[in-house]
């Protein structure tokens, strides 16, 4: 997580991928390539190998629904490799002092193929039959996944705040009564690069750091863990959490289309599939007005939650019905008109802006009734000098520059990074017993450098040129008309200003697929943020919706 998600129109629209992990961790130094990190002293006096698979095997209890469950927790690495690597087994010569693999030796130490090792947690449920196994992954690009590890999901939960900073250490964790390990067996994956996953080799950042390669790495990962557990035969789930939803679209199709394995469901929070849509940044893309649009009942239900709206609604999910119809019928029509848009007619949309964000007539005209997310959350509590909160509107926090036109950091990021990196560097070498001597990134700056081309399917070798306009809903549609069965659970939370709730129902509405196939998509939604799970009650729903989105796909007992 990073507070550096804010400045210029550019800035925004890249931050917009940064999901929950990405919003208040300073970047951890680069020392990926450092002695004291890719070959540290071990307990046992051997030395570290970051590119050797390895694992450590711990066990544990937790209490779900009042009934114990006994596991076997697994913390460790895998070894992936780019698209089209050559999968020959080495030259045994080629570990030897003074030797490389075939083809010239020189050249081959001097540009080592690029690699990356990647780390992950596995909990497997104790005794019983056969089990569903999910695959798990915050999004960024460039973050860890203790997010959904030690906020949602594993066997042990953060305790922070709901809505305000959480005070410093000591931080405190818990059992997790909605860990989903009732339902499924877990396995946490951290992005290559991230956590304690490294990447070296030729051109490295190239071979994993962008839109395509970073899904491949992850179909590779997943293919050999299905084989060095014994889980091909399982019911398969991916959940991913923001930027790890276009992850989780490209990479169903590579896994069905390109290597033929079929998955149970894919369970999608927060999500952003056309990168359009994104609030952060819609003034750098004049012409295309429908970010403000589905943003819209995002502002509604924060004004809301504030009291900053000038009437009373009692019953939000009704109140947020009546922005959606106004959003995409009378707001739509006038932003459309442009130029055209008549002063008696502006007023009238920009009163009626004014009664479902709280924000004045005469601020709404000013911004030509288009208003992106920083916007907003810099003006929504400019009288209290308070700052809205990107991944949680409920969330603020004072003024960094009052004078500032949007948002200059995120209260929601910068009031619960520090609980979850420290927690996790304690949990991860107390409990899992991995980790000694190393260094856990939970953040790495990659979207400067991230490559959003994309390869959509069945276009031959036209990538798209930009990470503006990438869109990756042609992928899952694809997944789900190569497998009818593939079902889909969109998970959303009505205060996230960083993909809005109502731009992944649009989305989904404009999947390009036959309309039977609709039905395999649900939707839940929350009172909480970008991280449903921050919210205690929100967590409990989440968990029991999953949990039964599993129940119902995993086809066990039929």
């Amino acid at each position: 997580m990073s507070q550096f998600k804010f400045g210029a129109c550019l800035a925004a629209a890249l931050a917009l991928t940064l999901s929950a992990s990405l919003a208040a961790v300073p970047s951890a130094p680069d020392t990926q390539d450092k002695p004291q990190d890719s070959a540290s002293d071990k307990s046992d006096g051997s030395k570290f190998e970051p590119f050797k698979p390895e694992e450590k095997t711990s066990t544990g209890t937790v209490t779900i629904g009042g009934q114990a469950i006994s596991y076997q927790a697994i913390a460790g690495t895998l070894i992936v490799h780019p698209k089209d690597w050559d999968d020959v087994p080495r030259d045994p010569k080629a570990d030897k002092e003074n030797s490389s693999p075939a083809g010239d030796p020189a050249e081959a130490k001097k540009n080592p193929t690029a690699e990356a090792s990647m780390f992950y947690v596995a909990y497997f449920k104790s005794g019983g039959g056969p089990r569903p196994i999910t695959f798990f992954y915050n999004g960024g690009p460039g973050s860890a996944t203790m997010w959904l590890h030690l906020g949602a999901f594993g066997p042990r939960r953060i305790v922070t705040s709901t809505d305000a900073h959480t005070p410093a250490a000591p931080y405190s964790l818990i059992n997790n009564s909605s860990s989903l390990l009732d339902a499924t067996d877990l396995v946490f994956i951290d992005a290559p690069g991230t956590g304690f996953s490294r990447i070296a080799g030729k051109d490295k950042e190239k071979a994993f750091f962008g839109l395509d390669p970073d899904a491949y790495a992850f179909a590779e990962f997943i293919s050999q863990f299905l084989s060095k557990y014994s889980r091909w035969n399982s019911p398969k789930y991916l959940f991913g959490e923001s930027y790890g939803t276009p992850r989780s679209a490209v990479l169903i199709n590579q896994l069905e289309a390109d290597r033929l394995i079929d998955f149970n469901g894919v369970i999608l929070l927060s999500q952003i599939l056309n990168f359009d849509l994104s609030p952060d940044g819609p003034t750098g893309n004049p012409g295309i007005d429908l970010p403000y649009q589905t943003s819209l009942p995002t502002y509604a239900a924060t004004a809301w939650y504030h009291h900053k709206l000038p009437s009373e609604h009692n019953d939000l999910e009704a109140f947020l019905a009546e922005v959606e119809q106004f959003a995409m019928g009378d707001y739509a029509r006038a932003l459309a008109a442009g130029s055209d848009l008549g002063a008696t007619e502006r007023g009238a949309i920009a009163e009626k802006l004014h009664q479902y964000t709280g924000l004045t007539v005469e601020y709404i005209i000013k911004a030509d009734l288009r208003i992106d997310g920083g916007e907003f959350r810099q003006t929504l509590q400019s009288g209290d000098n308070m700052t809205t909160g990107r991944l949680d509107t409920r969330f603020s926090g004072p003024d960094i520059d009052p004078l500032s036109q949007r948002a200059d950091y995120d209260p929601q990021a910068a009031g619960l990074g520090s609980a979850y990196v420290s927690a996790f560097n304690d949990y991860v070498r107390k409990d899992l017993h991995y980790g000694e001597g190393r260094i856990f990134k939970p953040r790495i700056m990659t979207f400067g450098t991230w490559n959003f081309q994309h390869q959509l399917p069945g276009q031959g070798d036209r990538p798209l040129s930009s990470r503006q306009g990438s869109n990756v809903m042609p992928d899952l549609a694809n997944a789900m008309k190569i497998n009818p069965n593939l079902k889909v659970q969109l998970n959303a939370g009505y205060f996230d200003l960083a993909t809005p709730f109502y731009q992944g129902v649009y989305e989904m509405h404009h999947l390009p697929i036959p309309a039977n196939l609709q039905g395999n998509i649900e939707y839940r939604f929350y009172e909480s943020g970008h991280m449903v799970y921050a919210k205690d009650s929100s967590l409990k729903m989440l968990h029991d919706n999953v949990a039964g989105f599993v129940h119902r796909t995993s086809n066990l007992g039929k």
